[in-house]
């Protein structure tokens, strides 16, 4: 007798079996998530009774969270989980059964738009000018903004400004001690003093005093 070869039929059960098992995963997982989901309003609520196939219905879920199913009434089902809304519509309509019905609830979630993210500003910091500046008062300026750049943002100094006397005054946010730094704007202007071209602070004060006489 000539043997039997069974090699394609092995494989082919092999296959069935490994078809079968990505199923039985995926199934797994898809009642994972279906069990840990929470309703929202405007998704589909699809209802199953095993005992009535009339009672068997696909319904939105209201803008108050809630849905009408017959016998039952209005059921809050926003924020409950399949398993609770399965239990409230079986308590619902219990009482129209010689015995317990069997409910099946399935969730359709809306689709919804993702709300676009509104990059936030960045930090900004206080600086003050006083004296010979052309826009003298309150400039907010970003962290890491220079002496020369703020001085920038604030018009320059006028013709009568003391360039070579300028202070910084500078608070200490825990002492509330203030030191005072005299700058050289003429002398940083030309890279002669570039170090002095300071990142200022929060609640830093520039002051720029009018020039003398013969200075």
């Amino acid at each position: 007798m000539a043997p039997i070869k069974i090699t394609g039929f092995i494989m082919s059960v092999t296959i069935k079996a490994l078809i079968a098992s990505f199923f039985a995963v995926w199934f797994a997982g898809t009642v994972v998530a279906q069990s840990e989901y929470r309703a929202r309003a405007g998704d589909v609520i699809v209802v199953e009774v095993l005992e009535d196939q009339a009672l068997n219905r696909s319904l939105v879920v209201l803008s108050d969270g809630r849905i009408n199913f017959p016998f039952a009434g209005t059921i809050r089902v926003a924020g409950r989980t399949v398993g609770q809304i399965e239990s409230a519509i079986t308590s619902g309509i219990r009482a129209n059964f010689a015995n317990e019905p069997n409910v099946f609830v399935s969730v359709q979630p809306k689709e919804r738009t993702p709300v676009p993210v509104t990059p936030e500003e960045p930090p900004m910091i206080n600086i003050y000018f006083l004296g010979e500046v052309n826009t003298p008062g309150l400039k907010e300026v970003e962290p890491g903004t220079t002496f020369l750049q703020a001085l920038a943002q604030s018009g320059g100094m006028t013709n009568f400004a003391a360039e070579k006397r300028v202070q910084l005054r500078r608070t200490d946010p825990i002492t509330k001690a203030e030191a005072v730094y005299v700058l050289n704007y003429k002398s940083i202007l030309d890279g002669t003093a570039i170090q002095n071209n300071v990142a200022l602070r929060d609640g830093d004060v520039i002051v720029v005093p009018e020039r003398r006489l013969f200075e």
